[in-house]
């Protein structure tokens, strides 16, 4: 589509683009050749690694376990996308259009074109009416991986999703209907021909699960290849990540599933022994032990009832452990679980409040508020001293009755004291800025927590407040941590990245509304927006990648980007409080709509007695909005357009006499959503809607379009008052989501999540001011504007009119002065006007003798108009990446023979050109821009590479309590080492002295409870030495719990059991690990000979105690399997 002419009235000469068009053809035809040969290679099958974060890969690896990037369907898409954008550089004129606000040049407009020419204001691009940013890659943030592109939010009613997990090969979702994973090895291939829910069209292939409740959490389990998950109902259900031959289509279930909590599981988390730990509403944190997990997960298929059962009475219930003077602080939801593996703890956490637990004996340690301060004890010393007698009761039949029942009484009416006293609080203060929004803990054992008022908190692992960090204003929502940098989640919908010691590296606006979860897995930092949307971010980022990933991108945009055409249907009408006739409507729609995609219809008056903007002004602020003659309205013109069959109606919204709504024809219905609502009173005190405006935002093939209704002040001296309304309007209009017919509400992170989510709703600048409306790809004002003639009296304006003589009226026109002045719709376009002043007639006669003959005679002026602007910087932009929506006019016109009020209607038809993003295609793009790119594949090597670490032991002997000191080396001069300590299995020792062959895994590679590593997680510096303590704890007793309530007891050590650790070392960026295996075994009979003798000191230190050589390099696990089986056993 042609730009249309333009109208230019300053002076000077137009600018000359042939250059630089032929230098941009010329580029561009560059890579189009490149594009072709690309296609035209042979191999059409070619595979490539999608794990480009791991110094460890081989390129044998890349070409064996990669996956196809041409399927049939993507390499026709490619072909179709090159051909349109060579068609489009082949038939865009050489010679610019001039691009001067505000002139006016007839001899540019083409009579043979189908665009009318049009009159632009001058203001635009500066301030807050530059143009949004738009590019094939955004300039102001790291390309990102699109694993789930935006979902219109139409469909995902009850579906969106909630919460992200990780593991080493997967990424794992819950939603509103279950829970879902992605291959990380699937993420660059394209989308897989399988039946999708909508807003999953262009989202990386995904396998999905049987619909289930809600899911709030997720915890994976790497040891054991499950994730577990924690639902509304109270269930928690594990599922296997590796599913043996599911088609696309199928559903998989779970492989465990019980009835956990009477209310919702809000966290879990999987302890560094194994242990399953939960919370739920009112305080009430639960535990699995992984003895009674295992025999459940080993039950057959025809048992899953007996596994349920089990599960349901095998918990510990940590409320009935815990001492009374530490009641109060179990009345409140348990919304975090944190396991510090470092040293064996576990966080839990309400909105205001933390508790402190010990992993291996679950005991509670600590219990502090975000302020750091302990929570006051109770004085409890007449309850503990208070006995009771009863005839036949036993002493532990009185423990658990008597006792019981009173302690659990005191702790609901203590419980209940502090709700009291906290909502009063909050009550007095409002919401508490100090909530506790997200909770992470870093790899140098620091626990950070991030709150409502943007605050992050550092604290170290015995819960010591440490220090603060305010890096934005808006709430925190998640936190990740990758390596030595912490990831935060903002309700902006900015990600912030920070070092350990809390410095900003970097930040950018991720996505257009909260980033509510965050994870980590195979080289990306995934963040899930509000709207569903999933993003992957490079780990390295802000780094030396994002510049190179950026240029590649964006030079292969004629690849991805996808053109959309549609014509839009505006209609403006004062309707002077009067009902239209179905002729008039027809007259004014219907006659014009016949291939329309979308139809906006503003109207005016449409009721403006006192009472009822009395009454509209009250309603507006609980919330209301609309009445029976706006209603009706919406039913006629949803008549006239034949609602339900050829269109449907999208979204509408009513102050006092203003009205707006949109249509949608149904075969575009799919790809129009989003929609918001808002309205910005202009009347008596910036309070009454008898002026000012309401409009309605949708995304509409992934572009942002915004439809403003107004009405201004009137008379003929009111120009400043007219033009201090549109800046109020435009400054102040703020979208927020209409009320839901369906009566569900997106899925939040937070209440701040919700809240938040009505502002700044599409991706912009990081400027806090910005207004909502100046972020539009495309904005249309259409309405009463109110603007008047001036200088001219009613007969000069009536003679002129009856010869159609407008170019001297429109010379008089306020709007059009105030335009070329730039003191109201500044950048804005309209199409030349050609029709007769639409204000004011008399009703009911015809013809332009109509116009006012009474007392007033007020002049003829064209107070209802529509202008819009735009993505163009310049006339002669075309549609592109850069520059997404063009648009022309093909339509603009009053419909003069429409009697019933005194305004004439108005309407104007739009012809949009919108680029887009396949986003499929790009993610493509990507995968084989880091496969082949040599600069990027030797950046990531050296980022990725693992330091050269040293273990000063491959064997312990631990006996007696004994303690055995693990010495990690760091060789390397300049990079920090990350270590991570995890058991690989468990197995018992025949009477031969051999281990039995059969290793046991725990949860997530979790401890034996007799054992203690400390630290297991940590950094080491260059050329330091990390003393890692392998401590035996013999004295432990396990015990059996039934209903929350401990049955009997046993000593855990009682035969000679060897563990293997894993020392695994990363580097700061690397996602794969140099292995090192360590042998320790307990020997419970005495020592046999050889092993030397030691004393019976349980705090003596031994650096080894089997015989091996002194120091060993570290390897990868594969080379030290080989050398474990040949490992004599003393």
């Amino acid at each position: 589509m042609e730009p249309p002419p333009l109208i230019d009235l300053r002076d000077g000469d137009g600018d000359d683009s042939s250059s630089s068009f032929t230098n941009s053809y010329t580029q561009n035809l560059n890579h189009l050749n490149h594009g072709f040969n690309y296609l035209n290679q042979e191999d059409t099958t070619r595979t490539y690694s999608p794990q480009f974060f791991d110094s460890s890969s081989s390129s044998s690896d890349n070409e064996n376990n990669g996956v196809s990037s041409n399927s049939v369907e993507s390499t026709t898409k490619r072909l179709d996308y090159m051909l349109q954008f060579l068609d489009r550089k082949l038939s865009s004129q050489s010679v610019s259009y001039s691009n001067r606000d505000g002139d006016i040049q007839d001899s540019d407009y083409d009579g043979s074109s189908s665009s009318l020419p049009e009159f632009i204001g001058r203001g635009g691009g500066t301030g807050i009416f530059r143009l949004p940013v738009r590019a094939a890659v955004h300039p102001h943030r790291p390309p990102s991986l699109e694993v789930r592109p935006h979902p219109l939010r139409e469909t995902q009613i009850g579906c969106f999703f909630r919460t992200v997990a990780g593991s080493e090969s997967q990424l794992w979702a819950g939603s509103e209907y279950g829970v879902r994973f992605w291959n990380f090895e699937d993420l660059y291939a394209a989308a897989e021909d399988m039946v999708v829910r909508g807003g999953d069209e262009e989202t990386a292939p995904f396998r999905e699960s049987v619909r289930t409740s809600p899911t709030l959490c997720l915890v994976a389990d790497e040891g054991n290849r499950l994730v577990w998950s924690g639902h509304k109902d109270g269930r928690i259900r594990s599922w296997r990540m590796d599913i043996p031959s599911l088609n696309s289509n199928d559903h998989f279930t779970e492989a465990l599933s019980w009835q956990a909590h009477r209310g919702p599981v809000f966290s879990l988390v999987m302890t560094s022994y194994g242990d399953l730990w939960s919370g739920s509403e009112g305080g009430a944190l639960k535990v699995w032990s992984w003895e009674a997990i295992e025999r459940a997960l080993s039950m057959t298929e025809g048992e899953n009832h007996m596994a349920s059962l089990l599960m349901e009475r095998s918990y510990v219930d940590l409320r009935t452990q815990v001492s009374v003077s530490f009641s109060n602080t179990f009345t409140w939801d348990v919304k975090y679980l944190l396991s510090d593996d470092s040293t064996a703890k576990v966080w839990s956490g309400s909105d205001l409040s933390f508790a402190l637990w010990d992993a291996r004996t679950r005991e509670l340690l600590k219990v502090f508020n975000t302020d750091g301060q302990l929570e006051n004890r109770i004085d409890m010393t007449s309850v503990q001293d208070f006995t009771l007698e009863p005839v036949s009761f036993s002493k532990k039949e009185k423990t658990q009755s008597a006792f019981g029942f009173f302690q659990r009484s005191r702790n609901a009416i203590m419980g209940a004291a502090d709700a009291v006293r906290r909502a009063a609080v909050k009550g007095a203060f409002g919401d508490d800025n100090r909530r506790t929004e997200a909770l992470v803990i870093t790899i140098d054992g620091m626990i950070w927590t991030g709150c409502t008022s943007g605050l992050l908190v550092q604290w170290d692992k015995h819960g010591n407040r440490l220090q603060d960090f305010h890096h934005h204003s808006h709430a925190v929502q998640c936190l990740c941590t990758f390596g030595s940098r912490v990831w935060v989640g903002y309700a902006s919908g900015t990600v912030q990245v920070l070092d350990l010691k809390g410095r900003l590296l970097g930040g950018w606006v991720a996505h257009s509304c909260p980033v509510i979860e965050m994870c980590a897995g195979s080289g990306y930092i995934f963040t899930l927006a509000n709207h569903g949307g999933i993003r992957g971010w490079n780990v390295t980022s802000p780094g030396p990648l994002d510049s190179i990933l950026r240029s590649e991108l964006a030079a292969k945009e004629f690849m991805y980007t996808r053109m959309e055409n549609l014509k839009i249907f505006t209609g403006t009408w004062n309707v002077g409080q009067e009902k239209a006739s179905p002729d008039s409507l027809i007259s004014w729609l219907g006659s014009v709509v016949s291939d329309v995609g979308i139809v906006v219809v503003g109207l005016q008056e449409v009721e403006m007695g006192a009472g009822f903007l009395a009454m509209s002004a009250a309603k507006e602020t609980v919330g209301l909005e609309g009445s029976s003659l706006g209603q009706w309205w919406l039913d006629m013109i949803g008549k006239t357009l034949g609602e339900g069959s050829t269109f449907q109606r999208v979204g509408s919204r009513q102050l006092a006499g203003l009205l707006i709504a949109i249509w949608v024809r149904s075969n575009i219905r799919a790809y129009v959503g989003d929609v918001d609502a808002a309205a910005v009173p202009c009347g008596f005190g910036r309070a009454i809607g008898n002026k000012g405006a309401v409009g309605l935002r949708i995304r509409v093939f992934d572009r942002v379009l915004c439809f403003v209704n107004c009405h201004f002040a009137a008379h003929l001296e009111a120009v400043n008052r007219r033009n201090a309304d549109f800046d109020h309007v435009y400054r102040n209009m703020s979208f927020h989501r209409p009320s839901n017919p369906f009566g569900t509400t997106a899925a939040c992170s937070s209440p701040t999540a919700q809240t938040v989510r009505s502002s700044n709703a599409f991706v912009g600048s990081s400027v806090e001011m910005t207004p909502e409306l100046s972020e539009s790809d495309l904005i249309i004002f259409l309405g009463d504007f109110n603007y008047r003639l001036n200088g001219v009296s009613y007969d000069e304006a009536r003679d002129f009119i009856s010869q159609r003589c407008f170019d001297w009226l429109k010379e008089k026109d306020q709007l059009r002065t105030e335009m070329e002045s730039g003191n109201v719709f500044q950048g804005m376009r309209e199409a030349v006007i050609t029709f007769p002043p639409t204000y004011k007639f008399e009703r009911q006669q015809q013809g332009l003798s109509g116009y006012d003959s009474g007392e007033k005679k007020r002049v003829p002026a064209w107070c209802d108009r529509i202008l819009y602007r735009d993505s163009r910087s310049s006339s002669a932009s075309g549609c592109s990446l850069d520059c997404p929506v063009v648009t022309s006019i093909s339509q603009y016109e009053a419909c003069m023979d429409v009697v019933d009020s005194d305004h004439k209607p108005v309407r104007c038809i739009f012809d949009v050109n919108i680029a887009r993003v396949d986003e499929s295609i790009r993610r493509q793009e990507l995968g084989e821009i880091l496969h082949s790119n040599e600069k990027i594949k030797h950046i990531l090597e050296v980022l990725c590479k693992i330091p050269e670490v040293i273990v000063s032991t491959n064997n312990i002997l631990l006996q007696h309590e004994d303690t055995s000191l693990l010495r990690i080396t760091n060789k390397c001069e300049k990079s920090d080492a990350i270590f991570k300590i995890v058991c690989e299995g468990q197995s018992t020792i025949r009477v031969n002295g051999k281990a039995s062959g059969h290793y046991s895994l725990r949860g997530s590679f979790g401890f034996p409870r007799w054992l203690e590593v400390s630290p297991a997680t940590g950094i080491i510096k260059p050329n330091q030495i990390v003393e890692v303590s392998v401590r035996l704890e013999e004295s432990h007793m396990s015990e059996g719990f039934v209903d929350g309530q401990p049955q009997n007891s046993w000593c855990e050590v009682t035969r000679d059991k060897e563990v293997i650790l894993l020392v695994k070392v990363y580097g700061t960026f690397s996602s794969k690990s140099k292995n090192h295996r360590i042998r320790v075994r307990h020997c419970v009979s005495p020592k046999r000979e050889g092993t030397g003798t030691k004393t019976n000191n349980s705090t003596q230190i031994h650096g080894s105690l089997l015989h091996r050589s002194d120091i060993q390099r570290l390897s990868m696990s594969s080379d030290v399997v080989d050398h474990l089986r040949n490992l004599h056993t003393p």
